[in-house]
């Protein structure tokens, strides 16, 4: 059943654009009118194009409309794929009018982004995120990138989108596994910025898991309010907006240890946001029982709260120090003064890193 959709809007000048939020919004939103010429090129992978493709492709009268259809999964987020995206662009003529629309999950919008980004350089394209994880955090802001065997997001891009449009229904279709990886993106926001929010992610838990449609539309418009506020503030990530990369210094460390083949993306930030908790609390600023609500909302979303027992100190350090976050040799960190306020510091002990990461 199709609602009234919601809308928020990412506020950069001449380069401003909204994020429809909704059921039936693939049906709903003024995709078309998005798309700036005639072609159109969607980037989806095996698992949602027998879902959504057609869908989409319906949205789309008039247009010259062709699809890539990628391998699903994180291992694939590399430039070889991503070649063959370009492999497809200029095989069907395509040129500076096509428009890129990506549907899936974190992986193909952040592909398709940086497939944008770098064709003729630089043509439109659309986020349709499917996943939960990427509605409420990868297809807002821009940042676009692939993989490096060596780290994660290495090779990419700033590029915003035209619009991105959230059809809410596509949540039926998910996994929990996948479900609740989103979710570890949601809490984030309760932690850096928004401690109302924490609270009410406490208080209605249960409803979201149960994924009660009213409650996930009002995380999610939430979520990427949060986030559009802070991508206005600082799109190029030169200050305040490195508070989005709560628990992700952690969490690419462990992902990169892994090969990007055994943790989800939200699954690994879960357990850096626990890990950035912990250091805060040797830092002197958050409190002991602050970190038990964090774990106890995260591990009520079925994510884990500890980093895998593989992993050793020296995995950490060895992998933190190739973090993008990393500037002048100085590794940043972000840091929780309260539940509701996050901060970035390069000052931060390393002995109590040190501490930490050999738990």
């Amino acid at each position: 059943m199709m609602s009234k959709s919601k809308m928020v809007q990412v506020k950069l000048g001449d380069r401003s654009y909204p994020i429809h939020i909704g059921s039936g919004e693939i049906e709903q939103a003024p995709i078309a009118g998005y798309v700036a010429g005639q072609k159109a090129l969607i980037v989806t992978n095996e698992v949602v194009a027998p879902l959504y493709l057609e869908r989409l492709k319906k949205q789309l009268p008039g247009k010259l409309v062709e699809a890539v259809i990628l391998s699903d999964g994180e291992q694939f987020k590399n430039l070889e794929t991503l070649n063959s995206i370009f492999d497809r662009l200029i095989a069907g003529h395509h040129d500076r009018k096509t428009t890129l629309i990506a549907l899936g999950g974190g992986v193909i919008g952040d592909m398709t982004g940086f497939a944008a980004a770098c064709y003729q350089r630089g043509v439109p394209f659309i986020q349709v995120p499917t996943t939960l994880l990427a509605q409420v955090d990868s297809s807002v802001g821009g940042k676009t990138a692939v993989n490096h065997p060596l780290g994660k997001n290495m090779i990419g891009a700033f590029y915003q989108p035209q619009a991105v449009v959230i059809d809410t229904d596509t949540l039926s279709t998910l996994p929990d596994r996948e479900f609740s990886a989103g979710l570890a993106e949601v809490i984030k926001y309760g932690l850096i910025i928004d401690p109302d929010f924490f609270v009410w992610l406490e208080e209605n838990i249960d409803v979201i898991l149960a994924r009660d449609k009213h409650a996930l539309s009002y995380a999610i418009e939430r979520s990427c309010s949060n986030k559009a506020d802070i991508v206005a503030a600082d799109e190029t990530e030169q200050g305040i907006r490195a508070v989005l990369n709560l628990g992700h210094t952690f969490g690419h460390a462990i992902e990169t240890f892994q090969q990007y083949q055994d943790w989800k993306h939200g699954e690994a930030v879960a357990a850096g946001m626990v890990m950035a908790a912990e250091l805060s609390v040797l830092e002197g600023h958050l409190q002991d029982d602050d970190v038990q609500r964090v774990k106890r909302l995260l591990a009520a979303c079925a994510l884990p709260i500890a980093p895998p027992k593989a992993m050793g100190a020296d995995d950490f350090m060895r992998l933190m120090v190739r973090d993008k976050k990393v500037l002048d040799g100085q590794l940043r960190l972000v840091l929780l003064k309260r539940i509701g306020e996050a901060y970035i510091s390069n000052t931060f002990s390393l002995d109590n890193l040190q501490a930490l990461v050999s738990r």
